[in-house]
């Protein structure tokens, strides 16, 4: 019973995962959005980009408390929402957080895309308790749609860094791109029931992997 726990336990994680990468993003925009000012245009990004920082560090300080584990994607994700966040409140610059996302895509997709390439489906080494029946070609797939998808997340972020105010980008960053992922995710289902998943897991499919913020 005692092994069996822990591995149950990672399989219900999926929606929390994403929750406690969702959270973070949600009270960045909040913030941003509360204390904009017209006197500091600058305010806002300032104390909504602090409060990214500490929401990102309570989530993975809730994670090693309630589940004894952190992702490695969650993990570089939070190393680099505090590097770049502290750029952007040290130096006054908002496009320090605002690259942060098209980092991580790519830095993903590299990964996900580099062991496609080789054979090797890097999601199964952090998802395989999610994933449970999965079959190699299936995880393969997966990797690969997941990898081209943040390719895609990068180019997008770009994009709209370059064309949006910092008040739309956020805006379309939170809400837009983060529907997207998850109906991405759902869109995968099919091919995941045609490689050994089931119906009863395919709610924790739906989830996008944890870190992509």
């Amino acid at each position: 019973m005692t092994d069996a726990e822990p591995s149950k336990s990672k399989a219900q994680s999926g929606w929390i995962s994403f929750l406690l990468d969702f959270g973070p993003l949600v009270a960045f925009f909040t913030a941003f959005k509360l204390a904009q000012s017209d006197e500091d245009p600058f305010q806002g990004i300032l104390i909504g980009t602090i409060t990214f920082m500490v929401a990102i560090t309570a989530a993975i300080v809730f994670s090693v408390i309630a589940y004894k584990k952190v992702t490695p994607m969650q993990w570089i994700s939070a190393v680099l929402i505090l590097g770049f966040g502290a750029l952007t409140v040290y130096l006054h610059d908002p496009v320090f957080i605002q690259i942060k996302p098209t980092i991580i895509y790519l830095g993903f997709a590299a990964l996900l895309l580099g062991g496609w390439l080789r054979g090797t489906p890097m999601l199964r080494y952090a998802f395989a308790a999610a994933f449970q029946g999965l079959t190699e070609k299936g995880w393969l797939k997966l990797s690969r749609n997941w990898g081209l998808f943040f390719v895609f997340m990068a180019l997008a972020n770009e994009a709209m860094r370059a064309s949006l105010s910092f008040e739309m980008w956020l805006t379309v960053k939170t809400w837009g791109l983060t529907v997207l992922s998850l109906l991405f995710g759902i869109a995968n289902i099919p091919m995941l029931l045609k490689h050994g998943f089931t119906l009863e897991e395919a709610s924790e499919a739906a989830a996008p992997p944890a870190g992509g913020e």
